[in-house]
């Protein structure tokens, strides 16, 4: 049975770009597709580009163009590009022109057959045991494709929209208990000094997060107990 929080507004995700990152940790996805059929999932991982002197985003420098102009648009707005030519990535813009929140994972609540069918189209198998429940969003990517999102039909949607009815953010507020893991983001390998910030963040244990950072995890262990 379907569970419907409350939807999150502008004032919700007015916030810095970190904060936002940190903030969407928990909060579910949903995705409205033909025939009202309802997705959802836990956003459960991260990751923040600043913009500015962040040299791993898009808008380094104020680089502004025709594909990053979602990352200026308001609070909210749906930034989608492709990666390697072939795969596409799904952000929200934040409170400062140029930045954004890439959703990295998401643990799969409502619709998984559904997801699941997008998987296995896009990668042209019919073996779903290898398609654990788990694992249908473990990745940027994966995440796109589990919930059909792509540059033609979610890029420069703005999430706060009411009038928009095929993709949202809802609070859920009895999912609030769990350990955040700071960690540098992931194929960041020519931005010098930004390689390393920890500007990725994920659930501590959850299964779907894309990877786990262990000296990450060992080091947040080690502060809970100085």
């Amino acid at each position: 049975m379907s569970i419907n929080y409350r939807r999150l507004l502008k004032e919700d995700l007015d916030k810095p770009c970190q904060d936002l990152a940190l903030y969407l940790l928990g909060k579910v996805l949903v995705r409205k597709l033909d025939h009202n059929t309802i997705l959802k999932g836990r956003i459960v991982e991260t990751e923040c580009y600043l913009g500015g002197e962040d040299k791993a985003s898009h808008s380094f420098n104020g680089r502004r163009t025709e594909a990053n102009e979602p990352m200026y648009m308001p609070i909210g707005t749906c930034y989608v590009y492709m990666t390697y030519g072939m795969y596409y990535c799904f952000n929200i813009s934040s409170k400062e022109p140029g930045a954004a929140v890439l959703l990295r994972a998401l643990e799969p609540l409502e619709g998984m057959e559904v997801m699941e069918k997008f998987r296995v189209q896009k990668t042209k198998s019919n073996n779903t045991k290898s398609l654990k429940i788990a694992k249908l969003c473990d990745g940027p990517s994966k995440l796109c494709i589990a919930f059909d999102i792509k540059k033609e039909n979610v890029n420069k949607i703005n999430l706060t929209d009411l009038k928009n009815d095929s993709l949202w953010l809802e609070d859920d507020p009895f999912y609030d208990d769990f350990k955040v893991i700071h960690s540098a983001r992931i194929g960041i390998n020519r931005a010098e000094e930004w390689n390393t910030k920890p500007l990725r963040f994920y659930i501590l244990n959850n299964e779907s997060v894309s990877k786990r950072n262990k000296t990450a995890e060992r080091q947040f262990e080690e502060n809970q107990f100085d």
